[in-house]
């Protein structure tokens, strides 16, 4: 058999990174000795020991301690392939420890628990039960999975509850259909009624517009240009500060605007939303609870409450939906889905609520019956080796899986086949290690930091004579300044983003205070960004930031 030889050294061709000899890592027909192997392996902890100790910009936890529990699995293969409430045929899985984990959020969320199916079923209002899973790729895979779901629901395909109640013959027969009305609902179908739009803020994640892609989904933006003319007016109906430059050609916005403080805008939410129901279109809105870059909170409960009687007024609070046409079967269902994005905020705020006494941050949870669905990340607030995360909904929304397979043994109704069973251990282990006191205290401190990082952003500011754009947005974990020089960037793992404050454009760089960051590690970012200043942003900007600091 001849394998292909190489065209050029992938050294010279894929990025230089500083301190990894990419021809340390270079795989061959050879098995490495054991001593190139201890070098490669000597270079990656160096390298990853010293971003690990700097990390800054991302909404990471750092703070890991799983290795003396848990290192034993790295050497066993476990699946948690299908639905977490359903044994399947792989006996190496950690469903058991995954249900735990779900009822613990369930519970934080104000869900109802534990889930109930139609086989275990105890209380008459067992529908209202919650169901979800344990994603192994994020909050993105959560995120695509509500979608993916709200999209079926809204466009009349057969939800569990519909399925459960026809015989095996004719849910195999409405799976095939079922394929074929997805496609053509989502293609630009001419009845408005099975066609869902999506609402998303200028601050969501980039997974939720990839969403949209992956699923065909159609915007607000999308599907407004077929009717002309946005309901809304520039400026009158825009917050305080929104630039033309995020509307289109057409006048129309990308996205939802948003407030200053990164939360969605909800007058202009409203009005989109009365412009496409009016028009009988189902609605899908997507809300941010601790957004990527500002960490803001859309205040959910208050955006619902003006939404809820449009939705009225329009027949999409509750409608008459026909999932099978040849048997006329029906169910009555909401004519919107309300997903809660908050791969950030959803793990904390609880905990700082639980602190206060008083109401001080927005009502997200399942306490809003409206709320269809809510998803976190498990790597980020809590702490995670690898990305992994909890899609959560009602037993009532969940979707019929496109099919059962007998292979694995239990309902492919999850988005992934094969599952990462180490991350419900790892989240597991984490919970367990951890008192409701203990979260509190978490976040307590995390926010005293965030305060002390504001407070000598401030003080560089008026040390340098340069306007760093110092901004927070109250009760979030991240501040965000003037984008910091390359080497700062480099250092810190800084993320950055472009956005416009009126007609200025103006590069940022944030930070986020996750456990692992300390006051002192906020003294070393000041006394670099002292040192090598930010990212020129105008002419002989640099020579200005040095004469200041001299």
């Amino acid at each position: 058999y001849k394998v292909t030889d190489q065209d050029k050294d992938p050294a010279d061709v894929y990025p230089e990174v500083p301190g990894i000899t990419y021809a340390n890592f270079a795989l061959s027909d050879e098995k490495k000795s054991e001593e190139e192997r201890a070098a490669a392996l000597k270079e990656l902890y160096d390298y990853e020991s010293y971003h690990k100790e700097y990390f800054m910009g991302y909404q990471v936890n750092q703070d890991l301690h799983y290795k003396e529990d848990l290192a034993t699995y790295l050497d066993y293969h476990m699946n948690n392939a299908g639905d977490a409430f359903i044994e399947a045929n792989c006996k190496t899985n950690s469903k058991f420890a995954e249900r735990a984990v779900l009822d613990y959020f369930a519970s934080l969320w104000n869900a109802k628990w534990p889930h109930q199916n139609y086989e275990n079923k105890f209380s008459e209002d067992w529908t209202e039960s919650y169901w979800g899973y344990i994603v192994s790729a994020g909050c993105t895979e959560a995120n695509i999975f509500a979608l993916w779901s709200a999209r079926d629901y809204l466009s009349g395909q057969m939800t569990y509850l519909n399925g459960i109640e026809q015989n095996e013959a004719i849910r195999r027969k409405s799976r095939v259909k079922r394929t074929f009305n997805a496609a053509s609902a989502t293609a630009g179908s001419l009845d408005t009624q099975f066609t869902p739009v999506a609402f998303f803020s200028q601050d969501a994640h980039y997974s939720i517009t990839k969403a949209m892609h992956v699923l065909s989904i159609h915007t607000f933006n999308s599907k407004g240009k077929e009717y002309g003319s946005c309901p809304l007016k520039y400026p009158e109906d825009y917050p305080q500060n929104y630039s033309e430059h995020y509307l289109d050609t057409d006048g129309w916005p990308y996205n939802v605007p948003s407030n200053d403080d990164g939360s969605v805008y909800i007058p202009a939410l409203v009005k989109l939303v009365d412009f496409f129901a009016e028009k009988g279109h189902p609605i899908l809105i997507n809300f941010n609870y601790g957004s990527t870059f500002k960490g803001a909170y859309d205040n959910v409960e208050s955006a619902i409450k003006q939404l809820v009687p449009i939705l009225k007024k329009h027949n999409l609070y509750e409608r008459k939906v026909v999932y099978d046409k040849e048997t006329g079967d029906y169910d009555m269902r909401a004519g919107y889905w309300f997903h809660v994005d908050g791969a950030l905020g959803a793990a904390y705020a609880p905990f700082y609520q639980m602190l206060k006494e008083e109401q001080t941050m927005p009502v997200f949870d399942f306490r809003i019956k409206e709320v269809t669905s809510i998803a976190v990340s498990g790597h980020k607030w809590l702490g995670s080796p690898m990305p992994c995360g909890i899609y959560m909904t009602r037993v009532r929304n969940q979707m019929l899986p496109p099919d059962n397979p007998t292979y694995i043994g239990s309902p492919d109704s999850t988005f992934a086949g094969s599952r990462n069973a180490l991350s419900p251990l790892i989240m597991w282990e984490y919970l367990s290690k951890n008192s409701y006191a203990d979260f509190i205290k978490k976040v307590e401190t995390g926010l005293t930091i965030t305060g002390y990082a504001v407070e000598q952003l401030q003080a560089l500011q008026e040390e340098i004579g340069l306007d760093l754009w110092v901004e927070y947005t109250p009760l979030t974990l991240t501040v965000r300044f003037r984008k910091a020089a390359p080497e700062v960037v480099t250092k810190y793992s800084l993320s950055g983003e472009d956005l416009y404050v009126g007609d200025e454009e103006r590069s940022y760089s944030h930070i986020y205070i996750m456990a692992h960051v300390t006051k002192e590690l906020v003294d070393n970012l000041i006394a670099d960004l002292r040192t090598y200043g930010f990212e020129k942003q105008m002419q002989n900007l640099s020579m200005q930031i040095n004469r200041n600091i001299l």
